[in-house]
């Protein structure tokens, strides 16, 4: 099995989330913590998120993947920016706290020409303000495609950002197939060799789920396309490989690709007919 789901609006609550995922055929999904252009997130009700819980345990999902604002960037040359990501970053570990036991994921940000050194080490500086040891959540820094001064384009920055961080048990990885491809790892011909280097460089431990994306681009273009499972450059076999994977058994599994209700639908059987 897998725990294959997407990304779903929580416009009307994390009940109905999760009602949608188990209408969609899926076990696992992912959700804006707020609008994914900045903004104010969604209140948190007790009573909405103990149904989602319990549905949660009643059909067995696996970890859910929450999404960060776009705009939260830890690494802006702005202070104004840096300080305005600060709270996003602070607010939103919070309200997922409220659902024990998740994922938060976030782009790790772009240094806006302040070079990537200094972007690891303000990124390290606002997870240290923003991580504690007591909480339940695992933050996931995204794997990128590197385009303009994005941050975490390769296993290194990642690793770099991680280095400088006291709560380390509170970190992980999440992989995105097609950012992962577009930066320059060859995922077709060598995915292997790629989870190799993951795990040498980073460790395959903090590998806790999986966006996954076909690509428009060919590998290395750094330009972030998502493109539909099997229709892209890295294509359906390939996909098929990573889905299957010994080393990727039990993570999440998050589509992103551009679909409708009823493709993501069709993507999610087509994905569990491969196991």
């Amino acid at each position: 099995m897998i725990y294959i789901g997407c990304h779903l609006s929580v416009t009307k609550g994390y009940e109905a989330m999760g009602r949608q995922m188990v209408d969609f055929g899926g076990n696992t999904f992912s959700w804006f913590t707020r609008n994914p252009r900045g903004g104010k997130s969604k209140d948190v009700e007790p009573e909405d998120v103990q149904a989602l819980s319990e549905i949660l345990t009643e059909k067995k999902f696996g970890k859910l993947v929450a999404h960060a604002s776009y705009t939260m960037n830890l690494c802006s040359a702005s202070p104004e920016t840096r300080a305005n990501g600060l709270d996003m970053l602070i607010k939103d570990i919070e309200k997922m706290e409220a659902l024990p036991g998740q994922y938060y994921n976030f782009h790790p940000g772009s240094h806006t020409g302040q070079g990537p050194e200094l972007g690891v080490q303000q990124i390290a500086e606002g997870l240290n303000k923003a991580l504690y040891p007591e909480m339940s959540t695992t933050v996931l820094l995204e794997t990128m495609a590197g385009k303009g001064s994005e941050m975490g384009r390769n296993f290194e920055e990642l690793k770099a950002i991680i280095d400088l961080v006291d709560c380390k048990d509170k970190l992980g990885v999440c992989f995105d197939t097609c950012h992962t491809w577009d930066s320059g790892y060859d995922i077709v011909n060598d995915f292997d060799g790629v989870l190799d280097k993951f795990d040498k460089v980073i460790g395959l431990d903090r590998l806790k789920a999986v966006h996954f994306n076909d690509s428009k681009n060919d590998c290395g273009a750094q330009k972030d396309r998502h493109e539909k499972i099997g229709q892209g450059k890295i294509g359906m076999e390939a996909m098929k490989r990573i889905a299957l994977h010994p080393a990727l058994q039990g993570l999440p599994f998050i589509l992103e690709t551009p679909n409708d209700d009823e493709g993501y639908i069709q993507e999610i059987a087509m994905i569990q007919g491969w196991f």
